[in-house]
């Protein structure tokens, strides 16, 4: 086996990985902030993790999350 079939295979999987994650976070970051804007959205993401909010509880989870400043970097 020659150096090339060994190093381009893990340099590909820690590019792939690396990749991945900055995907992964920059689609979470971007549903919080679209959750902040749509209580309906909110009450959706609540309702599929098993929780009934009224309108109080969704308005403090909301308020919650514009505290936490989800907001993309510039």
């Amino acid at each position: 086996m020659s150096f090339w079939e060994i190093l381009i295979p893990i340099l590909t999987l820690v590019v792939g990985l690396v990749l991945g994650f900055l995907g992964g976070v920059f689609y979470l970051r971007n549903q919080m902030t679209k959750m902040q804007n749509n209580p309906d959205m909110l009450a959706k993401m609540a309702k599929q993790m098993g929780y009934n909010m009224n309108k109080q509880q969704l308005q403090k989870a909301q308020q919650m999350m514009k505290n936490q400043n989800f907001k993309p970097r510039k």
